[in-house]
């Protein structure tokens, strides 16, 4: 009976609910396996740089459209809506593989375009339903909790393609396998796990441990999987020996279970309750004075005037009103204008202020400029003589899985203990991407492991920055749409520098090499260009593009010096 007992706790353990949506995550991210899966499309369909950059615009845009997933998170429980990602994921990317089999007569291109759109779109679904289940369940650690769950998105990139080479399929066409049926068979057995539980409210004390324990899972996840992709790239492995290394992968990625039932089965929870009756009380007393400042806000000057017994009995009845109120959840704040920065705003509401506007611009020029950098890898490897392009694709998927690890943490450290802006951390790592793409375009040594590393680094660590900003400024109650306009910034940069200036110039310098080596260019040929040439002006491009999302972002930290000091100055006391 206490083992049942136990067994119901951990069920309704919010640290189960965020350690299933961890996995969820780590098989969600199937837009970064693009990289992987495009030189086998263009191979097998016969398409140029052009054509398959339209493809990956269509799976950037279909990354971001998430305003359905976002609204049904507040009317469905999220298992329908991890549910609706599984099927889009299944059916979409099925297509494409039968399609690219040749399984499939051959699809125009405007239909693979509609079926790698509803695939990843999927992804959208996924990651609404952990991020909104995640930061209701955790609303005192929104950085840590937004970088963890998007930094495990952002690696599985690098997890399914290690998962990929155990089966050792003599298909290449087989990795977009991997991609449609591996995130359906591990989402719908967890989608019925993640949702929000009660007692969220309540910091426990175990908390700050248990989250130091995931980062500390984090770290040895990042290096282990670094550590096989070089052993993979510089020795030729074995197949039984490349099965047990991803055994060992799958170990450390079932790790972080380890918190929950530890908290259930061996932690004593005498301290904690003790813990939240001192916070629960402290509610009251925040609630009392909320009460008291009403009061004060309804009495007139005609109040005043009265004598003092009359006053206060009058202040009394009010006082029990606005109590039974709040019971009722009728209480409503007396407001001229809209939310201020730090409440609830709707979506519509965010909209309208220049704050929003201003981060959601400063997204489009960095994230685009990062993702446009992830879409084009696998050409960028093979135009400097790489014959496997899938090393860097997992490198940069575990770069970026550490930069939204750290950028969680890291922004989180900037708003507790000086309780500046965390936009400040979006501004740092537009510039270091500044940096390092004009180090690939002035053609240094080493730039495509420079721009691998640094790029998926301060991509991944915006995606841990921005939602935990606009949690904070913009409130939780309409986060899950807010969070999925955000994400429409990086498509609306990657359909211009991907879909017209990167793919444009590729074409131009192959079509220029052919005509330097006097071959004749046919409509529709495959272009294939060789060099440092091929996307060395582009990166200077968004190189540029960086600095003025830098620019913007510091905008945005000046505008919020005080609300941040607001909501984080007590906490330096």
């Amino acid at each position: 009976m206490v083992f049942q007992e136990k067994m119901k706790t951990l069920f309704n353990n919010r640290w189960l609910v965020f350690v299933a949506s961890m996995w969820v995550q780590s098989c969600s991210g199937i837009g970064y396996m693009f990289g992987s899966i495009s030189p086998v499309i263009k191979k097998n369909m016969g398409y140029n740089q052009r054509q398959i950059a339209m493809l990956g615009v269509a799976k950037d845009i279909g990354d971001a459209i998430g305003f359905i997933a976002g609204s049904l998170c507040e009317v469905a429980p999220i298992w329908v809506v991890l549910f609706i990602g599984v099927v889009q994921n299944f059916v979409g990317y099925g297509l494409v593989w039968l399609t690219t089999k040749h399984t499939l007569p051959k699809l125009p291109l405007w239909v693979l375009c509609v079926c790698i759109f509803v695939g990843t779109n999927g992804e959208t679904y996924f990651n609404t339903g952990a991020l909104v289940s995640g930061v209701q369940n955790f609303p005192k650690y929104r950085g840590p909790v937004v970088g963890i769950l998007k930094g495990f998105a952002g690696l599985s990139g690098a997890i399914l393609t290690q998962v990929y080479t155990i089966f050792n399929f003599p298909d290449q066409a087989s990795v977009i396998f991997v991609v449609a049926v591996g995130p359906t068979i591990v989402i719908s057995s967890l989608m019925f796990l993640i949702r929000p539980v009660g007692g969220h409210r309540q910091t426990r004390r175990s908390d700050s441990t248990s989250f130091y324990y995931l980062y500390g899972v984090c770290l040895i996840l990042a290096a282990y999987l670094l550590g096989v992709l070089i052993l993979q790239d510089v020795t030729d492995l074995n197949q039984t020996t490349i099965t047990w290394l991803t055994i060992g992968l799958l170990v450390l990625v079932l790790l972080p279970i380890a918190i929950p039932i530890f908290l259930v089965f061996f932690s004593s929870s005498r301290s904690e309750n003790h813990l939240e009756e001192t916070l629960l009380s402290e509610n009251q007393k925040q609630d009392n004075e909320m009460f008291m400042s009403e009061v004060e806000d309804e009495k007139g000057s005609q109040v005043d005037l009265l004598p003092a017994d009359e006053r206060q009995k009058r202040m009394n009845n009010l006082h029990a009103k606005l109590v039974q109120a709040a019971a009722d959840g009728a209480v409503r704040v007396k407001r001229k204008k809209g939310p201020r920065r730090g409440e609830d705003f709707t979506l519509m509401q965010a909209l309208v202020k220049a704050d929003f506007l201003l981060m959601f611009f400063s997204l489009v020029l960095a994230s685009g400029s990062g993702l446009t950098i992830i879409d084009n890898l696998g050409q960028m490897c093979q135009s400097l003589g790489y014959e496997n392009p899938h090393v860097f694709v997992s490198m940069i998927s575990i770069w970026n899985f550490l930069g939204r690890v750290g950028g969680g943490y890291f922004s989180e450290l900037i708003v507790r203990k000086y309780a500046y802006p965390r936009p400040v951390a979006m501004a740092g790592v537009q510039v270091v991407m500044a940096g390092s793409l004009l180090y690939y375009a002035l053609g240094a040594p080493g730039a495509i492991y420079v721009v691998s590393v640094v790029m998926g680094l301060c991509y991944g660590a915006h995606w841990a920055i921005v939602p935990s900003a606009a949690s904070e400024l913009f409130g939780l109650k309409s986060f899950g749409a807010i969070y999925n306009f955000l994400t429409l910034a990086s498509p609306t940069g990657s359909l211009i520098f991907s879909g017209v200036i990167a793919s444009g110039i590729y074409d131009y310098e192959a079509k220029k090499q052919k005509s330097l080596e006097n071959q004749i260019f046919h409509e529709n040929q495959e272009l294939t260009c060789y060099g440092i040439i091929c996307y060395s002006f582009t990166c200077g491009i968004l190189s540029a593009l960086c600095i003025i999302a830098f620019l913007l972002s510091m905008i945005v930290v000046y505008r919020t010096k005080r609300v941040y000091a607001q909501l984080y100055g007590n906490l330096l006391s």
